[in-house]
């Protein structure tokens, strides 16, 4: 058994021993607190018990039961829709829930996207076209095949360098030149700083976090000063606002999205504040005191055992349901405690 984390008493309870223990229903929670909770070796022998573990029970072998021989689930072509179902959805949660990268069946789903997926100006694309391109499908994209072990494919690192460049504002807007391809369109992504026109053509904090996460899994010693300058202006975006009110721009409403402040898994195109906390976290930012009143509202959604609440699910629209809707959730409350210790260890240098 792995040595006890000090949570230095802000948690109610210590609810690590529940998130280690045996669970054929979501045995990758167990896997992935061993890998970055305890931070055991790649060839740790109960690391690799639990990473396998998970690969043959839970929902990881049903959504890869779904899939298509030649790669695909549901639909042949980029595999956006039917949602929750689709290539890219069963992509997104095979990374989330623990998939092995070695499997073969994840390595043709991956390589089946790639091939599919991607526009001829090196875009994520739903739909085959540039105007079939979201911020929030490339980033969770870009994330997913990165977890599934596609860091070094030339083919992501092209869709990286065209999000990174939407991102900052090095394309053109349709109207600029008229008698070049535009960059920006007035479908799908709009503008620079996660302008989408999903969201009125403003910037879409849900896109943003997706794009900041996926720029979360280059190594610093791969980070180019493009990214670096794409990591700024997403770091500049959330710190704009408090992200505990998480009134980023509302392209129809008036109000922010309740669904800030319900926290659920596995993580779509739907953001959370928790969210927010994970992704400025991984970027250097747990201490930062313009994050306190995101961490105490973490903090007071913990149960007397120090467990997080499962309040937004896909549930009935997936290929497996995770969890139920209302009680603790395992693999929230590691969400809650990656950030939890994050902020804890940059606080004491």
């Amino acid at each position: 058994m792995p040595k006890k984390i000090d949570w230095g008493g802000i948690l109610r309870g210590d609810p690590t021993g529940w998130l280690l223990g045996e669970d054929r229903t979501n045995p990758g929670v167990r896997y992935i607190t061993l890998r970055d909770l305890y931070e055991l070796p790649q060839d740790d022998s109960e690391l690799g018990k639990a990473a396998q573990a998970a690969m043959n029970s839970g929902p990881v072998p049903v959504i890869l039961d779904a899939q298509d021989p030649e790669g695909f689930w549901v639909k042949e072509g980029p595999g956006y829709n039917p949602k929750y179902r689709s290539t890219v959805w069963s992509l997104i949660a095979l990374a989330q829930l623990g998939a092995s990268p070695d499997d073969p069946r994840v390595r043709r789903g991956c390589e089946y996207y790639l091939e599919n997926a991607i526009s001829r100006e090196g875009a994520f694309t739903m739909t085959g076209s540039l105007s079939g391109s979201i911020y929030c499908l490339t980033g969770n994209l870009i994330t997913a095949l990165i977890d599934l072990g596609l860091y070094s494919d030339s083919r992501l690192s092209t869709v990286l360098g065209w999000l990174v460049q939407a991102t900052t504002g090095q394309g053109s807007r349709q109207q600029d030149k008229p008698n070049s391809p535009p960059f920006y369109l007035k479908s799908g992504v709009s503008g620079p700083i996660f302008e989408c026109s999903a969201n009125n053509r403003l910037p879409c904090a849900w896109g943003g976090l997706k794009v900041m996460r996926a720029l979360t899994r280059i190594p610093e010693r791969d980070r180019t000063p493009q990214i670096n300058q794409a990591i700024k202006v997403g770091t500049d975006f959330f710190f704009s606002r408090d992200p505990a009110d998480a009134d980023y721009p509302m392209g129809w409403s008036e109000k922010p999205n309740r669904s800030w402040w319900k926290f659920g898994y596995p993580i779509f195109y739907i953001s959370d504040m928790l969210e927010i906390l994970e992704v400025l976290s991984a970027l250097g930012f747990a201490a930062d005191a313009r994050l306190d009143n995101a961490f105490q509202l973490l903090l007071e959604k913990q149960d007397d055992q120090g467990r997080w609440p499962l309040e937004y699910t896909y549930n009935g629209k997936t290929w497996v349901d995770i969890e139920e809707k209302g009680k603790p959730s395992k693999w929230v409350t590691l969400r809650a405690l990656r950030v939890i210790r994050a902020r804890a260890e940059a606080a004491n240098g």
